[in-house]
């Protein structure tokens, strides 16, 4: 009896041990989680209940600052709108796009190298100054890329001035930075196993199927990881959209100047210019953290949307 006495503490202080042993590995997670994600949620969803400018105390507010989102602020709808469609039509395109530049590239026998670079520079532009670059090129009045239309006998739109053509113009300027989807796509595609290529032209497959069949599968891993990446980015989209919308208008900046966000027409705003326009030009934080929670939730509900759909996009073996 006292032997099984003795080796029952011994038991509970090895496992004791263990689990601050444990514990100490995974306390830089665990700080980095409460410091950079649960605190600030936690912090936006009592926020969001609340009255509070930044300055003064918050004080209870219950659901007026969700009311007042949903029910009463006149450019949340519109953001909403323009955010899901870039989600839906900016990242479909962009991991397209990457994945075509990517295997036309690697078939290229002779100046890979120099196309390699050709796409990645624009990849690394700031984002102000290649916005400011794509307003001037596509300029309705003096722009280079209307004036090589007008002489094709094309129409000409009014891009970045014409609320049906901003978001397009957007997205033509979210393609030509496509370096980074181009050099992961590379990457993948490089790694394709050559003997399942072999294996297939023997059985006569031709171009389509082997990449229907062979490429696509292997990659899938790769255009999942893309295309969840590319919606959380879009969610976040919001230096682009207000410089180009900023150019256009002729508001450049400058001390004293306000700027309504989403020129011309609304068609540029999205959700997270809508959190810094209430939370920091307007002191509304209530309302701002509103925003950021269905940024949040709507980021959550692609995620797992996709993660449930991703049998489409791996294959049997992964």
């Amino acid at each position: 009896m006292s032997a099984t006495m003795t080796v029952h503490p011994l038991l509970r202080a090895k496992k004791r041990r263990e689990a601050l042993r444990n514990l100490a590995f995974l306390s830089p997670w665990l700080i980095g989680f409460g410091v950079f994600f649960a605190y600030p949620l936690i912090s936006t969803v009592y926020f969001s209940f609340m009255k509070y400018d930044g300055f003064s105390s918050p004080t209870w507010n219950g659901t007026r600052n969700w009311s007042y989102v949903f029910n009463d602020y006149p450019f949340f709808w519109p953001a909403l709108r323009n955010t899901l469609w870039l989600v839906v039509v900016m990242v479909t395109l962009r991991v397209a796009f990457g994945l075509g530049i990517g295997l036309l590239i690697t078939k290229i026998k002779t100046g890979a190298g120099f196309f390699r670079t050709a796409f990645y520079l624009p990849y690394l532009a700031p984002p102000v100054a290649a916005t400011m670059a794509f307003a001037f090129l596509l300029n309705p009045g003096t722009g280079p890329v209307n004036s090589l239309l007008g002489k094709l006998g094309l129409p000409q739109p009014g891009w970045f001035n014409d609320p049906n053509w901003s978001k397009p113009g957007l997205t033509l300027l979210a393609l030509w930075g496509i370096g980074d989807l181009m050099v992961i796509f590379m990457a993948a595609l490089l790694d394709v196993p050559k003997e399942q290529y072999e294996a297939a032209e023997l059985d006569g497959t031709g171009r389509w199927s082997r990449f229907r069949y062979v490429t696509l599968p292997n990659i899938s891993p790769i255009v999942m990881f893309a295309v969840v990446t590319g919606v959380i980015q879009t969610m976040q989209y919001y230096t682009e959209p207000l410089v180009a919308g900023k150019v256009a208008s002729g508001v450049i900046g400058g001390s004293g100047q306000q700027f309504e966000p989403g020129y011309p027409g609304q068609s540029t705003l999205t959700l997270p210019q809508l959190v810094y326009n209430l939370g920091f030009q307007r002191f509304d934080t209530g309302s701002a953290c509103v925003i950021a929670l269905v940024l949040f939730a709507l980021s959550m509900a692609f995620t797992a949307l996709l993660m449930r759909r991703r049998n489409g996009f791996l294959s049997a073996e992964d």
